[in-house]
């Protein structure tokens, strides 16, 4: 078959690999029909995520066909519709019965990202995302194994396009937990920092639960734009104004600043002289940019919500002045599994539509050309998909 392959940073390929066989008895064999590039797979372009390894196929957002069960799948039948969620999850232990399916402690015999090195379970496998992560091939190709198959697949009705329902696999749950995460009601005031396809995800999210006031704050006008016109934000370029969080604070309620803010940046945030010299000597493994605004930018008593990918430590996280704001922190990778029967719900009813952020449309075969242009912004890419 046909996949994505890493060969170092900044060079993946589209090679011919062998077929995904059964390996387990709740395994599937998945026929991918659509599948996408996400921003998360940037990090692994770059070469950022350690322990990713020549031949590693990437791709966590993907869809398909059941093209062939395990023994002891009962969940899906052959030729079902499925989407697969990023996270991969047993279903049945202690955290997934507590519906935090992230947390999954069966899936992954790796230690994922924690430094901490006391006994604690890992989290969960996810697809394509490097042997921190369960070292498990992504579905950035014809055919991939999911495993768990009784837990993960998720059916889609045939009404639906694969566009209206590809972003259920990843980037739509995580930016509405960000949302819930963030505590958006009617009439909220929320700073959502990043408008990569998790930052807007994020803007639909709270905008369909009634937020009053978004502000989004990126480098690139083109996002900004989007996101404007779209889901009707306040745009703040960071290029321009180099305190975004004073700007956001001047434009709120008694400048006491909004009630929450969304970190869909994650450790990449573009920082300072002095972070950037940090990270290459690696005394630092995360930049603190954008965390440190996001924490200046909410009011006391507010949230900061993080579904932006962190590792390691960072300096400067102002935690005296989160203390002192009396600030909540809500953070994590998606608990995909329970949110997808609301989320479909909002997809047929209109109240969400996903795909509209979808700005290339490319053959699998010229997957690593969509890698090129979604990495440096070319051509207003905010969000390529793949058929193959």
């Amino acid at each position: 078959m046909q996949a994505l392959t890493y060969h170092g940073s900044h060079d993946v390929r589209v090679e011919q690999v062998p077929d995904p066989i059964i390996e387990q008895p709740d395994d599937i064999i998945l026929r991918v029909t659509a599948t996408a590039i996400c921003g998360s797979d940037l990090h692994l372009y770059r070469g950022k995520i350690p322990q990713v390894k020549d031949g590693d196929i990437f791709g966590h957002e993907f869809m398909g066909v059941v093209e062939e069960v395990g023994s002891e799948v009962t969940a899906v039948s052959k030729g079902d519709r499925v989407i697969v969620p990023f996270v991969i999850a047993c279903g049945g232990c202690f955290f997934c019965q507590m519906d935090l399916h992230a947390a999954c402690e069966t899936t992954n015999p790796g230690r994922g990202a924690i430094l901490n090195k006391k006994q604690i379970p890992s989290g969960a496998a996810l697809f394509g995302y490097s042997h921190l992560y369960g070292g498990v091939p992504g579905g950035q190709a014809e055919l991939v194994r999911v495993p768990k198959a009784n837990a993960g697949p998720f059916k889609v009705p045939d009404v639906l396009d694969d566009e209206q329902v590809l972003f259920l696999t990843d980037i739509l749950p995580t930016g509405y937990q960000a949302v819930v995460n963030a505590g958006v009601k009617q009439g909220s005031s929320v700073a959502i920092f990043g408008a990569g396809p998790v930052g807007l995800m994020s803007a639909a999210c709270a905008r369909m639960l009634g937020a009053e006031q978004i502000f989004m704050v990126d480098q690139h006008d083109y996002r900004l734009k989007y996101a404007q016109q779209t889901y009707g934000v306040i745009p703040i370029n960071f290029d321009v104004i180099d305190d975004p969080a004073s700007s956001i604070i001047e434009q709120t309620s008694g400048c006491r600043g909004v009630d929450t803010v969304i970190d869909a940046v994650g450790f990449e945030a573009k920082g300072s002289i002095t972070e950037t010299v940090l990270t290459k000597l690696k005394l630092e493994a995360s930049s603190g940019a954008a965390l440190r605004q996001c924490i200046a930018a909410v009011r006391r008593g507010g949230t900061v919500s993080v579904p932006g990918v962190y590792a390691g430590f960072i300096h400067g996280f102002l935690f005296g002045d989160a203390f002192d704001k009396g600030l909540t922190f809500k953070m994590g990778q998606t608990h995909v599994h329970p949110l997808l029967p609301t989320l479909l719900e909002h997809i047929q009813k209109g109240e969400l539509s996903p795909e509209i952020i979808i700005s290339h449309r490319m053959r699998l075969a010229d997957a690593a050309e969509g890698y090129r242009l979604f990495d440096s912004a070319r051509e207003q890419c905010r969000k390529v998909i793949l058929r193959p």
